[in-house]
């Protein structure tokens, strides 16, 4: 199970993408994610097809063309330096990037075909969750209430090193309303990630680590040692901890999206950790955080 649903950098390469995730490769319906890595002058063109994307710079900057709007990316000099402007493509369009760096391009099939727009960093909403060594930074960019999709759903999270972060444990595998009011969504997710002072394709660089487990229903079972550039897909089951070692910082990209109507990120707690929350309450939040502002390079 753990060789199907954690991808290191390089396994899912096919020109010109040098991680390519899609639905069929992922054994699901909706969400896909690739990175592309352009060269100094840099230029891809492609067709979007059936999917809605983000073109959202991880280290560099770029322009993106499509439908006649031209969309200048300031990006950034890493995930661990600053939040970053990103561009929004439709489905059913033609995109032309030219540029130099690593962009992360999240996305979903998409049923509605909106109109290309720019995400200015300055507008991403930041937050910070959690507290004492659960605490963690969420870059909400495209949260469902941040910006609009037709169904994706992304954010960034950075962890600091030493703590953990999708925590607790937690699920989102069936639509459903609980009998004390809680809500869950069934949405596919895939984490990608990075390592402070690592490189993707290094197999001696920093690590941290992703749980994946399920339930009697639908057992699943994952402990992944990831480094940069890595992927670890989620189709079910509860998720967390996503474990920073010291010394190192964790970020990972969450790319989300399912079949319901509305766009959510609606997930419940695994009942044994679910108190943790409550711990909260006496803990400070990790004064590393927020560990990046708003600002290009």
């Amino acid at each position: 199970m753990t060789a199907d649903l954690h991808l290191p950098w390089g396994t899912t390469a096919r020109p010109p993408w040098a991680l390519e995730v899609t639905p069929e490769r992922a054994g699901w319906t909706y969400t896909g994610l690739r990175v592309l890595v352009l060269p100094a002058g840099g230029e891809v063109t492609f067709a979007t097809g059936d999917e809605e994307m983000l073109v959202l710079p991880l280290a560099g900057a770029a322009t993106v063309e499509c439908d006649g709007l031209r969309m200048e990316l300031a990006g950034r000099a890493s995930v661990f330096a600053a939040v970053t402007d990103f561009a929004y493509v439709p489905r059913d369009a033609t995109v032309t990037i030219r540029g130099e760096g690593r962009l992360a391009l999240p996305s979903t099939r998409a049923t509605r075909r909106l109109s290309p727009r720019y995400g200015a960093a300055r507008d991403v909403p930041v937050e910070l969750r959690g507290a004492g060594s659960a605490s963690r930074q969420v870059n909400n960019f495209c949260a469902p209430d941040a910006f609009g999709c037709d169904r994706l759903v992304a954010v960034e999270v950075l962890t600091p090193g030493g703590n953990w972060s999708s925590y607790p444990p937690h699920k989102h595998e069936d639509d459903r309303t609980y009998d004390d009011g809680r809500v869950e969504a069934a949405l596919e997710e895939i984490y990608y990630f990075e390592v402070s002072g690592g490189v993707p394709g290094d197999p001696a660089g920093p690590v941290g680590y992703q749980r994946v487990y399920g339930t009697d229903r639908r057992p699943i079972d994952v402990l992944a040692e990831v480094r940069a550039g890595d992927v670890v897909l989620v189709p079910y089951g509860y998720h967390g901890p996503s474990m920073a070692a010291p010394g190192y910082h964790l970020y990972y990209l969450n790319v989300l999206a399912g079949p319901g109507p509305k766009r959510t990120m609606a997930c419940v707690d695994d009942p044994r950790h679910g108190w943790i929350r409550d711990s909260w309450a006496d803990q400070e939040v990790d004064p590393r955080l927020p560990m990046t502002g708003t600002g290009a390079l």
